[in-house]
């Protein structure tokens, strides 16, 4: 068991280096339908991964100049108390009880489906922004805290969205910033969002440390060989095959 959570830590880190699709995506339902983990742990567990993950990521963008920090702050403002609000109504709940599995589940396969479709047409969508901005300037940084509100909780709840749904949001409020500023600064986010939210699982007790460590163990070098491999491998295509992999995923959750 412990060897197949190495290799789906690896296979997951290899394809958030071929895409930057976020691993929460990939990650929590791999834990939930092949290991069978309860929905809470999965969720819990692999927030603390991508925190763990994404930290690595802010580094290397940093360097680059990757990284517009006002957009974070506006970002967060909107994100962190969202996410605190949410583990406080999850500790109201019973979160072992059916129906806050069966809660979890169809969240988590919503936020699948909506950002397989936004991987699927992010291209489109920036060509489509670039000839003509949707939102007017003055409404931009308050529409950037409310996206935080709803990455806040979205993230909290499933665990899924800070990544290709975070970023093709942003796409669409700063349709002038670079692709890899915007990508640069989602990752900034979500290592304060990813962390505060995993903290937050922490204290409802649904965070798994032993699986913590073996998924990190592969995932690390997994992401190092996909970054590596990016560059020779036709990423259009298994984005496409990613794409198709998270609304099959997406809708047997729903429809569970």
């Amino acid at each position: 068991m412990e060897f197949g959570y190495i290799v789906a830590g690896f296979v997951v880190g290899l394809l958030v280096g071929l895409t930057g699709v976020g691993g929460g995506s990939l990650m929590t339902p791999i834990l939930l339908l092949i290991f069978h983990i309860k929905p809470a742990v999965a969720v819990g567990t692999d927030l603390l991964y991508a925190s763990i993950t994404k930290s690595v990521g802010i580094f290397a963008h940093g360097k680059l100049g990757n990284i517009d920090w006002s957009m974070v702050k506006f970002l967060s403002v909107g994100s962190i108390p969202a996410s605190i609000l949410t583990i406080l109504f999850l500790k109201t709940i019973d979160i072992e009880s059916n129906n806050a599995i069966a809660a979890i589940k169809f969240w988590l396969g919503v936020a699948l489906i909506i950002t397989s479709v936004a991987v699927l047409f992010r291209n489109k969508l920036m060509q489509l922004v670039k000839q003509d901005r949707w939102i007017p300037e003055q409404y931009v940084k308050p529409s950037t805290v409310v996206l935080g509100m709803v990455l806040g909780a979205l993230v909290t709840l499933t665990s899924v969205g800070a990544g290709a749904l975070g970023v093709t949001a942003l796409i669409m409020l700063y349709p002038h910033k670079k692709i890899t500023t915007i990508v640069g600064s989602d990752i900034a986010h979500a290592v304060p969002l990813t962390l505060v939210a995993g903290l937050g699982h922490a204290t409802l007790g649904t965070i798994n440390y032993s699986l913590l460590g073996i998924l990190l163990i592969g995932s690390i070098p997994g992401i190092y060989i996909g970054s590596h491999l990016s560059s020779k491998v036709a990423e259009h295509w298994v984005r496409i095959a990613l794409a198709c992999i998270l609304i099959f995923v997406g809708f047997k959750l729903v429809l569970h």
